[in-house]
């Protein structure tokens, strides 16, 4: 794989320079402002996490209080107050408020999710890939374990064996994103360790753990904080399928798959009732896609300075 080399020039240098004076989180911040796209992604997903946060606190009870005489309210009706500006379903229940209250739970089984399966799958990759002896065989046949069943089919299986609860869900999309964090360290770390200043340390006579966690993990983790973000979107669309498919998160919870899951029978006379929650997904997906992307190039040093240039370029 070849990277392309940023031009030799006078202005490209001095960006560079100066981008490389600045503390680190400063640094990413002008990043992410130079990429229009990608800061519109963040702040948005920002708005989510703190809909997240503080939405059950402040809607909760607005979001649970019945009224049948507002039963799938029409959008942008302010009749029933501004909570009602994207109508109601199938209870009276304002929609708006329950999407806000929907993301915690969204949000947070997909954050445990990704959270577990990367520390587990990225700590036994680290493993796999350093280690020469046995444990480099029998790390890589358990991740092909996991993967020869379908993630989707056998989510299905265990919760019907076990109660759809929030941390059975997380269990199980963690187990099935495993391999994902397992295989990909494993096969960055074969190549790194034979890299020089490996070999460098491993002469002066560090340890195997300082190798692994101070030299070869620095490395790896760019590419797999992409990764994440990426697995983050997919672990919510899988917890959007199974709330969908009437095995995940159970009323009186509410997720936005389980929304659409009890607008579907309204779709001809209410279409509302599953747009917007659908919607809500698109868009968190969306965002988390193009954040992916922004990370993939801001953690690359030798593709970052593409932002610092169009940063340059717009000032």
């Amino acid at each position: 794989m070849t990277h392309e080399s940023p031009p030799n020039t006078a202005a490209t240098r001095n960006v560079s320079a100066s981008a490389e004076d600045a503390p680190m989180l400063v640094r990413y911040g002008r990043m992410l402002v130079a990429d229009k796209t990608a800061l519109v992604a963040a702040v948005f997903l920002a708005v989510m996490i703190l809909c997240a946060i503080l939405g059950p606190m402040l809607l909760g009870d607005l979001a649970t209080r019945q009224n049948l005489r507002g039963r799938n309210a029409p959008p942008f009706d302010l009749s029933r107050g501004w909570a009602f500006v994207l109508g109601g379903d199938q209870l009276g229940r304002p929609l708006l408020a329950r999407i806000i209250v929907a993301s915690r739970n969204t949000l947070m089984v997909a954050a445990g999710a990704v959270a577990a399966s990367f520390v587990v799958g990225t700590g036994l990759g680290l493993v796999a890939g350093y280690s020469r002896g046995r444990m480099s065989q029998i790390i890589p046949r358990l991740a092909d374990v996991i993967m020869s069943f379908p993630s989707l089919l056998l989510a299905v299986i265990v919760l019907f064996m076990l109660e759809p609860a929030v941390g059975n869900i997380i269990l199980v999309l963690a187990i099935t994103r495993i391999p994902v964090y397992l295989r990909t360290a494993r096969a960055e770390v074969l190549e790194i360790r034979e890299r020089m200043f490996v070999q460098a340390a491993l002469v002066m006579g560090a340890s195997s753990r300082r190798i692994v966690l101070r030299h070869i993990l620095p490395v790896v983790l760019p590419t797999l904080l992409t990764i994440a973000t990426l697995d983050f979107a997919f672990v919510m669309l899988a917890e959007s399928s199974l709330s969908f498919l009437g095995i995940g998160i159970q009323p009186p919870e509410i997720t936005w798959g389980l929304m659409v899951s009890q607008g579907r029978p309204y779709l001809t006379s209410a279409w509302w009732l599953s747009f917007w929650p659908g919607l809500a997904i698109i868009l968190t997906t969306l965002s988390l896609n193009l954040l992916s992307n922004w990370l993939r190039v801001a953690l690359d040093p030798q593709q970052n300075w593409r932002l610092e240039t169009r940063r340059s370029s717009d000032a």
